[in-house]
């Protein structure tokens, strides 16, 4: 259930179990598949890498956040995705900072194999961590969206949907990257399915992160469900499947059970 976007409290009324011990679970469960993760996603082959970041907010929302508790309003999760085998090669949550950029794109340098083409969203804090991780040794390009102002700026309905893209700019940071992969379409695909599934990161709803501990093992579960659990549509397989980390399909079981 904690898997497949059900809420605490929900899984709590239909196991009848008590809300902490769901979160024991979590956090029992969290800690397993992020050293799973940590032990198994590595020498990834290279293909096109797409960076994204989508938000949340963990406790109250920022303005609310008085202390300035880092652990405490908007939260950013970082995320690169494969675009061949749609496999999460590395994240990262916290603040929309350099340093947790930075700290992103060094998991991703540490778990590629070879020279591949990274393409990442306009965020300013990208190209100084790019170079700092990689040097040369990449092929990096921004894809950065226009947005029109909508004539429904300032309504009510304006809150609920998207604003209307207009165009894109790609723009060539290091080496030589095949324009026609500069894309970022994939990424944001994977944060719709952790939005779909991830109850911490629906919009508009009581399901946000009360801790920052419980919203970590969360994205350590879904990462690795995803991964090793989940069939994809688009290649017919799991992503580590089709990375060629695993022969097949892992169980949940399987994963709690594997010794570190």
């Amino acid at each position: 259930m904690l898997c497949e976007g059900v809420g605490i409290r929900a899984i709590s009324r239909l196991t009848g179990l008590h809300q902490q011990t769901v979160l024991n679970v979590l956090a029992r469960a969290g800690s397993k598949f992020g050293r799973f993760f940590e032990t198994n996603v590595k020498n990834i082959q290279p293909e096109p890498i797409q960076a994204d970041e989508m938000w949340c907010f963990c406790g109250c929302k920022e303005r609310m956040n008085k202390t300035h508790d880092q652990f405490k309003g908007d939260q950013w999760l970082f995320l690169t995705t494969g675009a061949n085998t749609k496999l999460i090669v590395s994240y990262a949550i916290g603040k929309r900072t350099p340093s947790n950029t930075e700290t992103v794109m060094g998991d991703l340098h540490n778990r590629m194999n070879g020279r591949f083409q990274l393409t990442t969203d306009g965020f300013d804090a990208y190209p100084v961590a790019v170079r700092r991780e990689f040097g040369k040794d990449i092929d990096f390009a921004q894809l950065i969206k226009i947005y029109a102002a909508s004539k429904e700026d300032g309504g009510p309905e304006r809150r609920y949907s998207p604003t209307v893209c207009t165009g894109a700019r790609k723009i060539v940071k290091i080496g030589n990257p095949d324009r026609d992969e500069i894309s970022t379409s994939y990424v944001e695909r994977t944060n719709l399915t952790v939005r779909l599934f991830n109850r911490r990161f629906t919009r508009l709803t009581l399901g946000y992160s009360k801790k920052f501990e419980y919203l970590t093992h969360a994205v350590n579960l879904f990462a690795t469900y995803y991964n090793f659990c989940w069939v994809h549509s688009a290649v017919k397989m799991t992503p580590a499947q089709a990375a060629g980390l695993t022969d097949r399909k892992l169980t949940i079981e399987e994963i709690l059970l594997t010794p570190d």
